[in-house]
C-alpha cells in the first residue's frame, strides 16, 4: 500500500470515527476532512470544491424544495379525509399510512413525504385512542423503503447513479430502481403492517419549545363565500374536513342573526362561522373548504406585490392593543393588518375576533406584508413566538405543486431533460408559482446535507484516485473469493447497512460504492448489482434513530428508545437482505 493510499484512507477513517463521535455537525465533519485531505495531498487543490458543481448537490437541493411544496400542499391530507374518512382499526389506518409514505417517498425526498403524513398519524391515534407511536416508526421505515423506488426516492440512489456513469460511462436513469425497490417496499410494508407490535406502545416523554407554546382554543371567523366547496352543505360535512379537531361555536347571518350550529344546519353563501381550534385544525377547515378568513380585507389591494405573512404573537405589558378590539381601533384600514384568530387560556370564546378586547397574555394571529409586520410588532409590544409557522389564511394550490411534479418526473423518465436540470426547473416553479413563499425557500432547502455532500465528493474520489479502492476491493475479495455470488453480493449489502447508520447514506455511498465495485471487478463480475446494493444497504437505516433523519424526525414525538429501533429494524434489515440478493442478481445479473 502505496503512502497517498494510507493518507487516503485515514482521512477517510478520521472522519467516519468523527461522525460516530457526533460531537460535531455532520457538514462541519465533512469540510474539515475535504481542508485535511487537500492538505495532505491526496485532493489536489484545484479540485478542492469540484463537489460544489456537481449535479447531485442540484438535484438533492431541489428535490428538498419540491418535497416542502408537497408538504405545503395539503393535497395528501384532503385525498386521505375524502376517501378513507371512517378508517378505525389501527392496522387499517397503519396499512394506509405507510402505503401512502411509501409511494409518495418513491417521488417526493422521503423526509418530506414522512412530513406530509405525521399530522394524519396523529389524527389516526386520536381516532382510534392508541399512541402515535403505534405508527411514527413504521411510517419512518416505509419512507426509507419507498425512497428506493426511483432515482430520485433518495439521496444514496442519485449518488449511486452519478458513481455509474464515471465508471462504466452509463448512469442509471429514473426507473432502473423501481422493480428491486417495489418488492423490497411490498415486503417491507407487509411486515410493518404485520408486526407493528414488537415496538411497546411510547409515550412521548419530552416536549419541545413548538409543543410549550402549542394553543389548543384559537377561535377565528371564517366566511362561507360563492366558491366555498361548503355552501349548500351541512355543518356536520363541513366538521369532517377537520377530523373532529375544530368545532364551530356560531352561525352569523345577515349579519345579525345567531344560528345554533346544529349538525343539520344548512350553510348559505355569506354566513360567517366562528370556528375554534388548534392551528392545523382551522388551516385545514379554511384551506379544504374554501372559507374566507378575511372576507372582504383584501391586503393585496393595500400592499401592493409585498409578500404576506401569517404570524403568532402574545399581548405584552404595556400594549396598546390592552382594552380595545380590531374592529374598534381600525387595525385592517389604520395598519393593513388582519386579526385571524384570538387564543386565550381557560376562556372559550364565542363571537366574532374582531369584536374581542385585547387583554394581557392574549395570543393572536395576524397577517399582514412582510415588511411592515416587524414594525407593528414593535410598536404594539406584541411578542411574536418562535418556532411557529402557520400557514393559516394562505392560498393554498393543492394541483399546483402535484402538476410540477408530475412534469418533472414525466420529463425524466422519457429521457427529454437530465434529471439535475428537471427538478431545478421544478424548484423554481415552486416558487415562481408561489408554492413557496420567497422568504422560505432557503429554509426549505437542507444547507448542511448540501454542503456535507458537496465537501465529501471529492474527499471519497480520493480514494479511487490514489488507488485506495483497489487494495480495499482485494481486502474483501479475500473473504468473498469463496463465497458464490449471491455471497458476495450479501457482503456487500450488510457492510453498507453497518455502515450507514454512523454516517450519513449519501456519505455512506460517496464511501462505499467505489469499494464495491471495485470487488465486483476483482471477482470478475459486472459493478451494477453491487452499486444497487450499496444502494439499498445505505437507504436501509433501521438499526438506530441517528444514521437518518427520517429516524430521527420521529423519535421525540414517538416517546421512542434508542433500542426501539432495532427491535423493529433488525428483522426488517434481514427480511431486505433475504429479497434484495437474489432480485439484484436477476434483474442486474453479474
Amino acid at each position: 500500500m502505496t503512502f497517498p493510499q494510507v493518507l487516503s484512507i485515514t482521512v477517510i477513517a478520521l472522519m467516519m470515527a468523527a461522525f460516530i463521535w457526533g460531537r460535531f455537525r455532520y457538514d462541519l465533519i465533512a469540510a474539515v476532512s475535504l481542508l485535511l485531505a487537500v492538505a495532505v495531498g491526496v485532493v489536489p487543490m484545484d479540485h478542492a470544491f469540484s463537489g460544489f458543481s456537481d449535479d447531485i448537490v442540484i438535484i438533492v437541493g431541489s428535490a428538498l424544495l419540491v418535497s416542502a411544496g408537497m408538504a405545503r400542499s395539503g393535497i395528501m391530507e384532503y385525498a386521505i379525509r375524502r376517501y378513507a374518512p371512517e378508517l378505525s382499526s389501527v392496522r387499517a389506518q397503519l396499512a394506509l399510512l405507510v402505503i401512502v409514505v411509501g409511494l409518495l417517498s418513491a417521488f417526493v425526498k422521503n423526509i418530506g413525504a414522512l412530513a406530509i403524513m405525521i399530522p394524519i398519524a396523529f389524527q389516526f391515534a386520536r381516532r382510534s385512542n392508541t399512541s402515535p407511536s403505534v405508527f411514527l416508526m413504521p411510517m419512518a421505515f416505509a419512507s426509507l423503503l419507498g425512497g428506493l423506488m426511483t432515482q430520485v426516492g433518495t439521496s444514496p440512489n442519485i449518488v449511486v447513479s452519478r458513481l455509474r456513469q464515471e465508471i462504466t460511462g452509463e448512469s442509471f436513469t429514473m426507473f432502473d430502481f423501481t422493480p428491486v425497490g417495489l418488492a423490497l417496499t411490498a415486503a417491507g410494508v407487509a411486515f410493518l403492517v404485520l408486526f407493528y407490535w414488537i415496538v411497546p406502545p411510547r409515550t412521548r416523554q419530552d416536549a419541545s419549545l413548538h409543543h410549550a407554546i402549542d394553543i389548543k382554543n384559537y377561535v377565528a371567523e371564517a366566511k362561507v363565500t360563492a366558491e366555498s366547496a361548503v355552501a349548500g352543505k351541512t355543518v356536520a360535512d363541513l366538521l369532517k374536513i377537520a377530523g373532529g379537531e375544530a368545532v364551530i361555536t356560531s352561525i352569523i347571518r345577515d349579519g345579525v342573526l345567531r344560528i345554533t350550529p346544529f349538525p343539520d344546519a344548512v350553510l348559505r353563501v355569506g354566513d360567517r362561522l366562528i370556528i375554534e381550534g388548534d392551528p392545523e385544525a382551522l388551516d385545514q377547515l379554511v384551506g379544504q373548504a374554501k372559507l374566507s378568513l378575511t372576507g372582504d380585507r383584501k391586503l393585496g389591494q393595500q400592499t401592493g406585490s409585498a409578500e404576506i405573512i401569517s404570524i403568532e404573537a402574545v399581548v405584552t405589558e404595556g400594549s396598546s392593543l390592552i382594552g380595545w378590539s380590531a374592529k374598534a381601533m381600525l387595525l385592517f384600514h389604520r395598519f393593513n393588518v388582519n386579526l385571524l384568530a384570538v387564543s386565550r387560556k381557560g376562556e372559550r370564546i364565542d363571537r366574532d375576533p374582531g369584536t374581542i378586547v385585547f387583554r394581557l397574555g392574549d395570543v393572536i394571529l395576524l397577517q399582514g406584508a412582510e415588511s411592515q409586520m416587524p414594525d407593528f410588532l414593535r410598536e404594539f409590544h406584541l411578542l411574536p413566538l418562535a418556532e411557529r409557522s402557520l400557514p393559516i389564511g394562505s392560498v393554498r394550490r393543492g394541483i399546483v405543486p402535484v402538476a410540477i411534479l408530475a412534469a418533472a418526473i414525466g420529463t425524466t423518465a422519457l429521457g427529454l431533460v437530465p434529471v439535475a436540470l428537471a427538478f431545478f426547473s421544478a424548484a423554481v416553479a415552486m416558487v415562481l408559482f408561489r408554492v413557496i413563499p420567497s422568504r422560505e425557500v432557503y429554509s426549505a432547502i437542507d444547507g448542511p446535507i448540501l454542503v456535507m455532500l458537496a465537501a465529501l465528493i471529492p474527499v471519497s474520489d480520493s480514494l479511487r484516485t490514489t488507488g485506495a479502492t483497489d487494495v480495499l476491493a482485494q481486502l474483501l475479495a479475500g473473504v468473498g473469493s469463496a463465497l458464490p455470488a449471491y455471497g458476495a453480493l450479501a457482503l456487500i449489502v450488510v457492510a453498507a447497512m453497518a455502515v450507514t447508520p454512523f454516517l450519513n447514506n449519501a456519505a455512506t455511498v460517496l464511501v462505499m460504492a467505489p469499494i464495491a465495485a471495485g470487488f465486483a471487478s476483482t471477482l470478475g463480475y459486472r459493478p451494477e448489482a453491487f452499486l444497487m446494493g450499496v444502494a439499498i444497504g445505505a437507504g436501509c437505516d433501521f438499526l438506530t434513530p441517528i444514521g437518518h433523519q427520517c429516524n430521527t424526525l420521529v423519535m421525540g414525538p414517538g416517546g421512542y428508545r434508542f433500542s426501539d429501533y432495532s427491535r423493529l429494524g433488525l428483522p426488517l434489515s434481514i427480511l431486505v437482505i433475504i429479497v434484495a440478493v437474489p432480485l439484484l442478481l436477476i434483474v442486474w445479473p453479474v
